[in-house]
């Protein structure tokens, strides 16, 4: 490793040891443009992590940065004590595409504080700290949601303000479940649900669930698992969260929500979002039914939740996502780029399995020929992917072996080919 720059140095000096950075010498973006990105030395990367699934549309999108703009010449900030305009009017837009009745919308700086007001939510309206989670889940970094993250690499302490147990069925190919089809997986996980629930004790607040896991590696169930969940959870008046985080505004290509893989009995009770509906602003918020949402009886605010700046970059962002048609490309280009990434696994024994939704992409990483994570292929495969001019992200609960494809939703067939062509390199330079 050549020796740190000084922006790295004083990184270290001013900021906590465990605040990561990617890369062995960490890199300054500087600007982007579309799906690209430059660091300070000129270098161009495509980006196919966008900021951890956050620039949705592209990097400076005009539309976008045009609504900041004239924003922000207006008024930056007011609380959400006064009216708000842009505010209401993303509310009405998400509320009417959540697909959840007589929805309220409450919005937040960021996904972990959606996910936190929906456990303040789930517990105050069911009168029980008890939370249902998924193995291998992630769900951001407050007290409440490390409390219910069931991956061991982001839950720094076992301390916790609820009592919370984990259910399986999150992870398809791995577990004792992975051996069955899908109609027995979703059964035996069903019959986990069920056994679990007969160890809590009185009634259980709310199950949540990442329909796509992000930080765990782009792992999900079959279609209709949290569904079959909801006929168990509806008996016990036990209510469902779906954290939508990084699965929300068509990103999987086949449904705007990722919880539509699971509708047959309807939508969730709660709602939770973040990351790609402001395309780099912090928004995060919380849709949830006028009775869950209106059960708090003391008084709420948010100084920052429902900024006037960062709802017109909402408002902006998602317009232009559904007149571009966003999430048919992502599942068209997506498509194509699953089916390549598939084509180049085949050829790299390391690769365990490529799995994804749309253009949300998992490469695990395992020793050759064995299930065992393999961490330090990934880190390779990581730097090796920067050094052609590629962007990729790692996650997984398999000691980091995972590496996560994540572009912006406008990714072009080209670059999807480009992307393919760098990390197929990458792949190779393992062998």
């Amino acid at each position: 490793m050549t020796n740190p720059t000084p922006l790295h140095n004083r990184h270290r000096t001013v900021l906590p040891d465990w605040l990561a950075l990617y890369y062995k010498n960490p890199i300054e973006l500087t600007h982007g443009e579309g799906r690209h990105v430059w660091d300070a030395d000129g270098n161009r990367y495509l980006d196919f992590f966008g900021g951890i699934l956050t620039t949705m549309t592209a990097h400076a999108l005009p539309e976008v940065t045009k609504a900041v703009s004239e924003q922000a010449g207006r008024i930056i900030h007011s609380s959400t004590l006064y009216l708000n305009r842009p505010m209401i009017e993303l509310a009405e837009r998400i509320a009417a595409l959540s697909g959840i009745p007589d929805a309220r919308v409450f919005f937040t700086t960021s996904g972990t504080e959606a996910n936190d007001t929906a456990l303040l939510l789930a517990t105050t309206y069911r009168r029980s700290n008890q939370i249902l989670a998924m193995r291998n889940s992630y769900h951001g970094r407050s007290f409440s949601t490390v409390s219910i993250t069931g991956n061991r690499g982001w839950s720094p302490t076992s301390l916790s303000p609820l009592q919370t147990y984990y259910v399986h069925g999150s992870v398809r190919s791995r577990g004792p479940f992975a051996h069955l089809d899908d109609t027995a997986f979703t059964a035996a996980a069903v019959a986990d649900l069920e056994d679990v629930l007969g160890q809590a004790r009185g009634g259980v607040a709310a199950l949540i669930a990442e329909p796509v896991q992000g930080v765990g590696g782009f792992t999900s169930p079959p279609d209709g698992l949290y569904g079959a969940f909801r006929e168990v959870l509806d008996r016990h008046g036990i209510l469902w969260i779906s954290d939508e985080v990084q699965t929300g505004w068509g990103r999987t290509g086949e449904h705007f929500w990722g919880w539509q893989a699971h509708a047959q009995n309807g939508p969730p009770d709660i709602l939770t979002f973040a990351k790609g509906i402001g395309n780099g602003m912090s928004i995060g918020g919380v849709v949830a039914r006028a009775e869950v949402m209106n059960c708090l009886d003391s008084n709420s605010i948010s100084t920052f939740g429902g900024s006037p700046v960062t709802m017109a970059a909402g408002v902006a962002n998602l317009a232009y996502l559904l007149e571009h048609d966003l999430q048919g490309n992502a599942r068209r280009v997506g498509g194509l780029l699953l089916e390549r990434l598939r084509g180049i696994a085949a050829t790299v024994p390391a690769v365990r399995e490529v799995r994804g939704r749309g253009l949300m992409a998992g490469l695990e990483l395992t020793r050759p020929g064995t299930d065992l994570a393999d961490p330090d292929a990934a880190a390779a495969v990581l730097e090796a992917a920067r050094e052609g001019g590629l962007l990729v992200g790692k996650g997984g609960g398999h000691d980091t072996s995972v590496l996560r494809i994540a572009p912006p939703l406008s990714l072009t067939v080209a670059e999807a080919e480009e992307g393919a062509e760098i990390l197929e390199q990458a792949l190779h330079g393992l062998e």
